[in-house]
């Protein structure tokens, strides 16, 4: 067995793996479906999937808090080769669970990342033959470059069996531990140090919150969200003496009086948007996501008032290094910021959009771990958390059918999983064959149901309209009209309130229970609890196993974004509450001695 630091691309699916409750880490599952040829068995399926996790480390790998030392980070182990359990599932009634079922089962069930492969799978057969293969895999292993080479070799091996005849297979040349290997090169270094300067500045020009002037305090929350029920507060603990309010209001997810979800989720399919993109970024010399990235900028500035929209991009990062063939996850956020100031047509705004993004894109290429901790001392500097803005995406699926002639919006149940990951809004783009499907995940918190549905429509509408136009396209000033988007409150929400502050009293049994955690898992000497968990020092990619520490010895009630963020150490030592005891006459330390973790 050998280890290796992570992939850059890897750390940044780590950290957004641990945001996520154990119930909710399906967030971070890929499915993979794959329709099985005639002429294949059963037995060819297990071969072929087996044949998979051998020629490819990433699906044979486990994921672990750090390599056994003190300062360590976290760390990928590569198994030896092996044959991977395949399940079969039958379509008949014959009493068995149903093909749906298992597939939510295997498909929502967290991975054990320590402990398990990151791949499971299993064979839909009828009548003994199999029909469909269904394959799901962690994002740490994959991304969508590597779900496709994935598919494409399951296609050939596939093709190869059904003609009984051998399939040629391309070679595996690079490995994920080559690629961690090169990361730490002199070479990777300089382009790191690079990129972290571009997001130093593009995010010393951000506002603390995009959002300020919509946020609704409360909203989508729900009364006790983010406690242990029945937990408590320990009085006065991280307050100043003689300090009115709660410091802590704008760290927990506290009650809500309005009963909204957390979240809403929606989607507008248009087949006009498809021939109409390409149209727009054939006229301007750009790429079709450059022209949906265009239309959210615009919307985002109308929505928010402001005269400039951060925006973080996903990237593939495969060009930027020396193995793009790489199997492995290699994407992560890139940071746009666009200046909208003088009111621009939708032209002079995609050119903008354009150059931003190509800027951005040459210093994306960086371990993400270091824009957390560097977005997190910019929250200390200013005396108030940073948020970077929405998220967009654009996927090619050219698999993919609408069917219809239509536009039409779906709303989807509420995205409980992608809601306790702490975005604000997710903006998805998928190119179908005869469709373009834009999907909205937003906050409660900055849109409410009205606002996600004039967004989606105002998206159909602004690129249709510069389509139809023979000028420059709509101007940002019009924009806000022609989507229908909602007025602003009569009474601008608050923005985001100033960072409690710790009282530098003598530290409580919570406090040094957090001290203690971060101190020994990073090595450090005695800390100030007044500082940030990064400025004392700690690192983004071991929080982790800070928090794993903490409930070892007993303790719960904090979250990775809450650590990451800016709040001082003794303030957030205060959101600590001790792991309720196996017994009434037990304490958390009596049963640590007894060697019983809780």
């Amino acid at each position: 067995m050998r280890s290796a630091n992570l992939c850059w691309g890897q750390r940044y699916m780590w950290l957004r793996v641990h945001q996520l409750p154990p119930g909710h880490q399906h967030e971070t599952h890929v499915v993979l479906t794959f329709d099985v040829p005639p002429g294949v068995t059963l037995a060819h399926c297990r071969a072929m999937i087996t044949s998979l996790v051998r020629r490819h480390e990433t699906l044979r790998t486990t994921y672990h808090l750090d390599a056994g030392e003190p300062g360590t980070g976290p760390v990928q182990r590569i198994h030896p080769p092996g044959a991977l359990k395949v399940m079969e599932v039958t379509a008949e009634r014959d009493g068995t669970a149903a093909p749906a079922e298992v597939i939510e089962e295997l498909s929502t069930r967290p991975f054990d990342l320590a402990g398990e492969w990151p791949v499971r799978a299993v064979v839909i057969t009828a009548g003994g033959v199999p029909k469909r293969a269904v394959v799901v895999l962690n994002h740490l292993a994959v991304d969508v470059w590597t779900l496709g080479e994935l598919k494409r070799e399951l296609r050939t091996q596939a093709a190869g069996l059904a003609a009984r005849r051998p399939a040629t297979l391309m070679p595996v040349r690079h490995r994920p531990s080559d690629l961690a290997r090169h990361e730490t090169s002199a070479d990777a270094t300089v382009v790191a140090a690079r990129s972290v300067a571009y997001w130093q500045e593009q995010v010393a020009a951000l506002p603390s919150d995009p959002f300020a002037a919509r946020r609704r305090e409360g909203a989508g929350r729900r009364e006790g969200a983010g406690r242990r029920e029945g937990a408590g507060r320990r009085e006065g603990a991280g307050r100043r003496e003689g300090a009115g309010g709660d410091p802590f209001a704008a760290l927990r997810d506290g009650p809500g009086a309005t009963g909204e979800p957390p979240a809403r989720h929606a989607t507008l399919t248009s087949p006009a948007l498809l021939e109409a993109t390409r149209r727009v970024a054939a006229r301007y010399g750009v790429w079709p996501s450059l022209v949906h990235l265009a239309a959210h900028t615009a919307l985002t500035a109308a929505y928010t008032g402001l005269d400039s929209a951060g925006l973080l991009s996903f990237v593939s990062n495969r060009e930027s290094h020396p193995y793009p063939d790489v199997l492995t996850c290699m994407f992560s956020p890139t940071l746009v910021r666009v200046d909208c100031s003088g009111d621009p047509t939708f032209a002079e705004l995609l050119a903008r959009v354009a150059a931003a993004f190509e800027r951005a894109k040459e210093h994306s290429y960086l371990p993400y771990d270091e824009v957390t901790e560097l977005v997190s001392r910019e929250g200390s500097r200013r005396g108030q958390a940073v948020r970077l803005g929405s998220e967009v995406n654009f996927i090619k699926q050219r698999t993919k059918d609408y069917g219809g002639r239509r536009t039409a919006v779906a709303w989807h149940p509420v995205p409980e999983a992608w809601a306790h990951a702490g975005s604000e809004t997710y903006l998805r783009v998928d190119e179908w064959r005869d469709a373009v499907a834009v999907s909205l995940q937003a906050s409660s918190a900055v849109m409410d149901g009205a606002a996600v549905e004039a967004f989606l429509r105002g998206h159909e509408a602004l690129i249709l309209a510069c389509d139809d136009s023979a000028a420059a396209g709509p101007r940002l000033g019009d924009v806000a009209r022609l989507a229908g988007l909602p007025d602003p409150p009569p009474v601008a929400a608050p923005g985001t309130a100033a960072l409690p502050s710790w009282d530098r009293a003598p530290a409580d049994e919570a406090a040094r229970a957090l001290a203690g955690a971060v101190r020994l898992v990073h090595g450090l000497p005695p800390l100030d609890l007044s500082d940030s968990y990064t400025l004392a020092g700690g690192r983004a990619l071991r929080i982790p196993r800070v928090l794993a520490e903490l409930r070892e010895s007993g303790w719960e009630g904090l979250t990775l974004q809450q650590l990451a963020g800016p709040v001082p150490l003794g303030v957030l030592a205060g959101l600590l509450v001790p792991i309720r005891p196996l017994a009434d006459d037990h304490r958390p330390s009596d049963l640590m001695r007894l060697g019983v973790k809780p």
